[in-house]
């Protein structure tokens, strides 16, 4: 399948020569456009603000992720030194047998 290539923007009235690949970059073009026109929507200090609390909860979640991850290695290395200090590792079958019967 052959690349999509933009149009040169310093042509007049560029357009890609298959009409799929003309679609999708009008759409694509409309799409900034909207989003050109929501913005100017906004009050000057939106953008600014929103990329800070993007930010900040990008933040929290770090912590909380990191937190989690060292929680997780602690409990390892305590299972892993009981299973060094002789202890079997914990059943996972737990204490009732089942019969089966293999023919």
């Amino acid at each position: 399948m052959p690349k999509y290539e933009e149009p040169n923007p310093e042509e007049e009235n560029a357009e890609p020569e298959r009409p799929l690949d003309a679609f999708f970059y009008h759409q694509r073009r409309a799409l900034e456009e909207t989003a050109r026109a929501l913005e100017s929507l906004l009050p000057p200090g939106f953008k600014e603000h929103s990329t800070e609390a993007g930010k900040e909860f990008a933040k929290g979640f770090k912590i909380l992720v990191d937190a989690a991850m060292e929680e997780l290695r602690r409990v390892s290395e305590r299972s892993s030194e009981e299973v060094e200090e002789g202890d079997a590792p914990p059943s996972t079958t737990g204490n009732n047998k089942v019969k089966v019967d293999v023919e």
